[in-house]
């Protein structure tokens, strides 16, 4: 229902379309639909129940709709927007309190986990870094956001939750950014999902072109 609603949809539509003029990095249904799979994908290999993981996939998808209204607190926003939406579709009010919230809380700038929705839309979210994200096409322009995503080759997140870890698993070409300039750009962001790696009870571990960085 979420995935084929077309207010939904616009929304994201209209948020994507915003930051591409800005000069962001893509933030479509394809990077919606990442989130959401990838944030399911956690919590189902924690060993956490349907409902949880169905709140985490609704939470995933809609994350950033706030961005059709501005990018400056957009989690916030995206919330308030989820709540009236939701609540239309008739959601039980308990599980809209999990979803806002995860919504809310997953801006570096602002958020932080509070549970494991929020976790693992926070780790699902942080970890998307792949090339085609890239719109702007002069490297000579790059931001640091720009750089770090299209020096990543592949990412992969593992969850092994035998050994209470999850991994980020990322190649970089490092003609366009280093591994340490990798670390210092997104530190915050890692800082983050070490946080949300702990309410899962897990740790966050980041290997990068095969180094064991954290």
């Amino acid at each position: 229902m979420i995935k084929d609603s077309e207010e939904i949809n616009a929304y994201i539509k209209k948020g994507n379309d915003t930051l591409g003029t800005m000069g962001y990095t893509e933030h479509s249904e394809r990077h919606a639909a990442k989130v959401a799979e990838t944030a399911g994908k956690i919590l189902r290999e924690s060993g956490y129940g349907k409902n949880v993981i169905e709140l985490a996939r609704i939470a995933g998808y809609m994350h950033d709709i706030g961005n059709s209204i501005n990018r400056s607190d957009h989690a916030h926003s995206g919330a308030l927007m989820a709540f009236q939406i939701l609540r239309d579709m008739g959601m039980d009010y308990k599980d809209i309190a999990v979803v806002v919230s995860a919504i809310g809380q997953h801006d570096e700038s602002t958020g932080t986990a509070v549970d494991e929705v929020s976790a693992a839309l926070i780790l699902a979210d942080k970890t998307d870094v792949r090339r085609n994200r890239v719109r702007n096409q002069n490297i000579s322009t790059f931001d640091k956001h720009d750089r770090v995503n299209y020096a990543a080759i592949s990412s992969e997140l593992e969850i092994h939750a035998d050994k209470k870890a999850i991994r980020l698993n990322i190649e970089l070409d490092e003609e366009i950014c280093s591994i340490m300039d990798y670390f210092e750009i997104f530190l915050q962001r890692m800082l983050m999902c070490k946080r949300a790696s702990e309410i899962l009870g897990m740790q966050f571990k980041l290997n990068a072109n095969g180094n064991k960085i954290c």
